[in-house]
C-alpha cells in the first residue's frame, strides 16, 4: 500500500517593512521593500510553480507576491486567509518598545514576564494567534492535501505553524528567528509532520 503524498507548506515571510525605529507593526497595513531582486530570483527558482497560494491579505504580503511574480514565478490567484494575519498588538501598534517602557505602560511588565500568553491591551496573545493559525493550517491541509502550498505571511504566523508541527508550546515557538523574506518548509505526512528547513536566507 502506498502512503498518501505529503502536503508541502512553503512558508515565506513578507519582505522587510522599512522602519529604522523598529516600531511594532502587528496588524498595521504597512508597505514593504521588495528591492532585493537577487533573492527574489532565487526564491522564484526554489518555490514550486503553480502551487496553491495563500496570503494574509495585508499589503506587505500582497507586494511580496507581486515581486515573486515579477521575478518569473508562475502563481495561482491567491487565497486570502485572515487567520494568517500577524498578531494583534492592540494599542501598542505603531509604537516602539522603548517608547512604551519610557511611558511606563502599565501592561508592559506582565507582557515581558510571559510574552506568549499575556495579551497586549486591545490585542491578542501569541497563544491565541497560535490557535487560530493552527485551525486554518489543518483545514487547508485537508482541503489541498497532497499539494504544494505557498503561504506568504508573518513571523508570528510562521512560528505558530512550527508550534503545531513540532507540538511545542507557544513559549518555545517564540524562540525561532523568522527573518523577512526567509523561507520555512513544513510537510504534512500521513503519520504526522516533517520540518524540512527553518528561516532559509541568502548565503
Amino acid at each position: 500500500m502506498t502512503s498518501a503524498p505529503a502536503t508541502r507548506w512553503w512558508w515565506l515571510r513578507h519582505a522587510p517593512v522599512p522602519d529604522p525605529e523598529g516600531r511594532i507593526s502587528g496588524r498595521l497595513d504597512l508597505p514593504c521593500d521588495t528591492s532585493d531582486d537577487d533573492w527574489f530570483a532565487t526564491l522564484a527558482n526554489r518555490l514550486p510553480r503553480y502551487a496553491v497560494l495563500v496570503e494574509s491579505g495585508l499589503v506587505r504580503c500582497t507586494q511580496t507576491i507581486g515581486a515573486l511574480e515579477a521575478a518569473g514565478l508562475p502563481l495561482a490567484p491567491p487565497l486570502v486567509e485572515p487567520a494568517f494575519t500577524e498578531q494583534d498588538f492592540g494599542r501598542w501598534q505603531g509604537h516602539t518598545w522603548n517608547e512604551l517602557a519610557a511611558a511606563e505602560d502599565p501592561d508592559l511588565p506582565a507582557f515581558w514576564q510571559n510574552p506568549a500568553t499575556a495579551t497586549p491591551p486591545g490585542g491578542e496573545s501569541f497563544a491565541a494567534l497560535t490557535e487560530r493559525v493552527s485551525e486554518a493550517i489543518l483545514r487547508l491541509s485537508d482541503e489541498y492535501g497532497g499539494r504544494d502550498i505557498v503561504a506568504v505571511a508573518h513571523a508570528g504566523t510562521i512560528r505558530a505553524a512550527l508550534a503545531l508541527a513540532l507540538d511545542i508550546s507557544p513559549e518555545t515557538a517564540l524562540c525561532f528567528a523568522i527573518d523577512p523574506l526567509s523561507l520555512t518548509r513544513i510537510d504534512v505526512l500521513a503519520g504526522g509532520w516533517r520540518v524540512v528547513g527553518v528561516n532559509w536566507l541568502p548565503e
